[in-house]
């Protein structure tokens, strides 16, 4: 039987009359990626936060390793925040003798791609370089579960692999873990993908399920930048990726309408959508969204 490592059941969180996270129930099993997604302002972090004990909550229960996240229990995490909590005017090396001696852990070794700088600053290091100084922190007492708010946001392709590989040999040793990410290729390396908009929990499921029957429409135009700004003044949820025209669950007769009022020529193919349109027609459903 899956030992469920994370819980959350019917959760919200209010900052005055700020709903940042509205009834949210989810959970997190041994083994298990996570991936949390949503737009910035979703309640991603917010959750986290409430999962770790460091926020309350203004309604429901949290679960961490079968009970509250107490003090005791939070030992058996491992975080990696967005600012990446690490002291920029300590060194590397200064970082994780900290980090361990807090925990009662053995000073992890220090990767060999990080050796150069392990008398560096970490305010000093290359973003990819402490993004992976963070990961080797909050591993050094061997965390049951890890929260990930976008580990490798800002980083390169090298650098994102690396610290994909790190949370994948993780998840294979039993670690349950929850991650937020913006992108969408890191989305597909996930084993279930929860989706929140506006404070909400909107989907949840493999990447299919949440795309379910969704469909996009692509535009074929030599003038995509007129073309972009046609669709998006009409209020079409269109997305552009590189030069391609995309629009995410789109009415071909109407876009169709839209182009030949502005005197465009175009052609218009049904494609599968994205994760990422997916998400998009999603937070458009909502009437609380932000457009």
């Amino acid at each position: 039987m899956t030992t469920t490592l994370l819980r959350a059941s019917s959760v919200s969180r209010r900052f005055g009359d700020v709903v940042a996270v509205d009834d949210v129930s989810m959970h997190v099993q041994a083994g298990e990626v996570v991936g949390l997604l949503g737009a910035n302002g979703a309640g991603k972090t917010t959750l986290i936060r409430m999962l770790l004990g460091l926020l309350g909550t203004s309604a429901g229960t949290v679960e961490v390793l079968g009970g509250p996240p107490d003090r005791t229990r939070r030992r058996r995490l491992g975080y990696v925040p967005q600012n990446l909590g690490l002291y920029r005017d300590l060194t590397l090396d200064e970082n994780l003798t900290f980090v361990a001696g807090a925990y009662g852990a053995a000073k992890p070794s220090v990767p060999a791609e990080l050796r150069p700088y392990t008398e560096v600053l970490v305010g000093d290091l290359p973003l990819g370089a402490a993004r992976r100084v963070a990961f080797v922190a909050a591993l050094c007492h061997a965390p049951e579960v890890l929260l990930l708010d976008e580990p490798t946001s800002g980083v390169d392709a090298l650098s994102r692999t690396r610290l994909w590989d790190t949370i994948r040999d993780r998840s294979e040793a039993g670690v349950g873990v929850l991650v937020t990410t913006h992108y969408m290729q890191e989305a597909e390396q996930c084993d279930r993908l929860l989706l929140m908009s506006n404070g909400a929990l909107v989907a949840e499921g493999s990447e299919r399920d949440i795309i379910a029957d969704t469909t996009a429409i692509a535009v074929h135009t030599d003038d995509w930048a007129r073309t972009f700004a046609a669709l998006n003044a009409a209020g079409a949820p269109v997305v552009l990726d590189g030069r391609a025209v995309r629009v995410a669950d789109g009415d071909p007769g109407r876009l169709e309408r839209i182009l030949a009022t502005q005197g465009i020529a175009a052609r218009l193919e049904p494609v599968p959508a994205t994760i990422e349109e997916r998400m998009l027609v999603l937070a458009r459903a909502d009437p609380d969204a932000a457009a």
